[in-house]
């Protein structure tokens, strides 16, 4: 009776560790389904909150504009110039977005397009050029134009309008050097053509380009309705992707209704190939391959340095889940991190490690540009401390990239396809 008793009790609490563990197996798994659809809603939270934050500076660099355009001198013309480079910080940091968001990839190219043919849209020098075998709108300079030909089709362009820069020119027979909109045409509208090569300085427009009673360079009052018209496609361009990520925003009910495994392989795709392919690759390692000072974002303004910086501000950003405004709040909550450090704290400990090393080697590098030299000095040829400045980072990258490939293993995640660079992948033919 007694051997009885003690099998029904055993067998009573074995069956209730069996339940235990059960339940505890259940939760743990109802948490980990919490915590994925958390992580995507921060990542959509972020996301609306830096194309917010971009929106915003974007709106303060319009008042700037107004206002240099309304007493152009070169108090007014700086001012706008600052309120650009302010400009850039968010944006840059919402850059981790692309690739694995079509609709963030496809709406890109109106915003930030780069490199581009400034002959297409006002004068530049004469070591420019006259003509491009790939282009026949090289040296079209809309501005001075009342009329242009595209695919040998006279189209009039009596007055700049929204629709001639968006619909018109911006990739212009299919030609992605012909950018008519975005930062950049702006950028390129208040500093004009850097003619520096590797040496110090970045474009030097003169506001009287915008004074119509002191006008440089003629067609002072078309420019500067150029400048406004793209001004304001890029306050619209930011307002819809805004919408796009706001609370009930199609974007971000695409990504919280689909699939949780596919809503991880959008971050880390967006996070590797920024990582890879674009910033150590099409961004860094190809100027440095040809020592190239045309091969660099912001060539006009000599910005390369901060954009490069923000870039892998954001790529941290996303992974850990933390955004800092502009007014200074902060938006955070479940991250990648987060899902990461529970399967394998080891990777996720790595992963943290190259984000901030390569966050540190791009420091290295505004440090450089801030007090020796800009970035497109430090590609130059034959410039042995700046290249290797340029270098460190991209080598930091590419550490970076593969702790993120490991990430993306240990999340259990298929196989993720990164945004390729010929620059990494194939040298031998950037440089032939």
């Amino acid at each position: 009776m007694i051997a009885s008793t003690l099998g029904r009790g055993f067998l009573r609490a074995t069956f209730s560790l069996i339940i235990v563990g059960l339940l505890v197996t259940a939760a743990a798994q109802a948490r980990a389904q919490v915590a994925v659809k958390g992580v995507l809603k921060n990542y959509a939270d972020i996301a609306h909150a830096g194309y917010e934050d971009s929106l915003l500076t974007a709106q303060k660099l319009q008042t700037a504009i107004e206002a240099f355009l309304a007493k152009p001198n070169d108090k007014t013309h700086l001012a706008a110039k600052n309120a650009w480079i302010a400009a850039r910080v968010p944006y840059q940091q919402t850059e981790a977005y692309r690739f694995g968001n079509p609709v963030v990839d496809d709406w890109e190219g109106k915003v930030n397009a780069w490199p581009l043919d400034e002959g297409l849209i006002d004068y530049v020098a004469k070591s420019y050029g006259t003509e491009s075998d790939e282009n026949e709108l090289y040296v079209a300079n809309v501005i001075a134009s009342s009329d242009i030909k595209i695919g040998g089709q006279k189209i009039d362009v009596p007055k700049i309008t929204k629709s001639l820069l968006k619909k018109v020119l911006h990739e212009a027979g299919e030609i992605e050097a012909n950018v008519a909109t975005g930062y950049h045409a702006v950028e390129f509208l208040l500093w004009g053509q850097d003619l520096n090569g590797t040496d110090a300085g970045a474009g030097k427009r003169p506001p009287t380009d915008y004074d119509l009673k002191n006008c440089t360079n003629g067609n002072c009052a078309r420019r500067a309705e150029y400048l406004r018209v793209v001004t304001d496609l890029l306050i619209d361009d930011l307002k819809w992707i805004v919408a796009q990520w706001a609370p009930d925003g199609p974007a971000r009910k695409e990504l919280l209704a689909g699939p949780e495994a596919a809503g991880l392989t959008r971050i880390f795709t967006g996070l590797g190939s920024l990582s890879y392919g674009e910033l150590a690759g099409e961004r860094m390692q190809l100027g440095l391959l040809i020592n190239d000072p045309e091969e660099e974002h912001d060539c006009f303004s000599d910005n390369t340095h901060n954009s490069h910086y923000y870039d892998q501000l954001g790529i941290q950003n996303v992974y850990l889940g933390r955004y800092k405004r502009v007014d200074g709040s902060t938006v955070s909550g479940p991250s990648p991190s987060d899902l990461v450090k529970a399967k394998s704290p080891d990777v996720d400990k790595a992963l943290r490690a190259r984000l901030e090393d390569t966050l540190a080697a791009m420091s290295t590098m505004v440090k450089r540009a801030e007090t020796v030299e800009a970035y497109d000095q430090m590609i130059g040829e034959g410039n042995k401390e700046g290249n290797a400045v340029v270098q460190a980072a991209i080598d930091a990258l590419l550490g970076q990239t593969k702790a993120i490939e490991r990430a993306v293993a240990t999340l259990d995640l298929k196989a993720i396809e990164f945004e390729g660079s010929d620059s990494l992948d194939n040298p031998e033919k950037v440089k032939g």
